[in-house]
């Protein structure tokens, strides 16, 4: 077995950072990328104008919020949040979540602020 052929482990990624609501990225796909977060408590309501935003949970659960509704999800679910689509994400427990969308996405879309994050890899 050589070195350049590694599965990504989302655990051992997991381990990794501890702060919450800052996205790291672990692979992409063409001009995808997929990011690992830790979520706890409430993020911002912002939306993306450009891109549709996908949500899986890794580890715990956590709501998506919309002005009119919400959506719950559990390990292993996942929902994407429509390009426009105003939203706020919430966990009232630490929750880990994969997030796929285009590379260069802020995580705090057209709200920014001071949650918005750095790209990072990990």
């Amino acid at each position: 077995m050589t070195e350049k052929y590694q599965s990504i482990d989302f655990k051992d990624k997991l381990s990794r950072f501890s702060k919450h609501w800052t996205p790291h990225t672990v692979a992409r796909l063409n001009d995808y990328d997929f990011k690992l977060a830790k979520v706890k408590g409430e993020f911002v309501w912002h939306s993306h104008a450009d891109t549709d935003e996908a949500f899986l949970v890794v580890k715990g659960s956590m709501r998506i919020e919309f002005r009119d509704g919400a959506v719950e999800l559990k390990e292993g679910q996942m929902y994407v949040v429509p390009r426009g689509v105003e939203h706020k994400p919430v966990a009232e427990e630490e929750c880990s979540i994969l997030l796929i969308e285009p590379a260069g996405t802020v995580n705090t879309g057209d709200a920014g602020g001071e949650l918005t994050a750095e790209e990072a890899w990990v």
